[in-house]
């Protein structure tokens, strides 16, 4: 971990527009909050479609995870496109941040430091301790040597999960999150 290098100012879009810097992102007595790291690039015309889908199950189940601790999800994608995406998806239900205007995904692992467009879905947990935000812990086996598809997000995607409880497994499968 250690403490994180600024208190960085985010536009959220769900579930109001706001300026909101990290600090505020820590409810009264929750002093852990999950930031998921959403594949939307600044100039890329559609979001990732399995982020898509993770984030499609988080607002079902986000309200539960809030009784517990701080949850958001941000995306490096401008403000207006994220608020048509959430508009058109249904998403109400989970605080989504755009890091459009700060170096958050760079510094957190979620972009190349020289590629803004060069994307990566990153689950990272920041822990508030003494009024310091902590970096506390982060799903680092995208890096990690495999066969096959990545498995640094199984624990947080539900579709992955029930599929490898099944004799065909997940296979090759992505969700057709678009329809095409």
């Amino acid at each position: 971990g250690g403490a994180v290098p600024e208190d960085y100012l985010f536009e959220q879009v769900l579930p109001e527009a706001a300026s909101l810097h990290m600090s505020d992102l820590f409810a009264p007595g929750k002093d852990t909050l999950l930031l998921y790291s959403y594949m939307y690039a600044p100039d890329a015309q559609r979001p990732c479609p399995a982020c898509t889908s993770i984030a499609d199950s988080y607002n079902s189940y986000a309200h539960y995870i809030g009784e517990r601790v701080n949850f958001a999800v941000v995306a490096r994608a401008a403000p207006e496109k994220l608020a048509a995406l959430a508009s058109a998806r249904g998403w109400h239900r989970f605080r989504f941040l755009s890091s459009a205007n700060n170096s958050y995904n760079r510094d957190y692992h979620a972009e190349a430091a020289d590629n803004p467009t060069d994307q990566q879905p990153i689950m990272n947990v920041f822990q508030r301790r003494d009024g310091v935000i902590h970096h506390f812990w982060a799903s680092e086996l995208l890096w990690a040597p495999r066969d096959g598809q990545p498995r640094h997000v199984d624990m947080i995607w539900p579709i992955w999960n029930l599929l490898d409880m099944t004799p065909e497994g997940r296979g090759d499968f992505f969700p057709n999150v678009f329809g095409d």
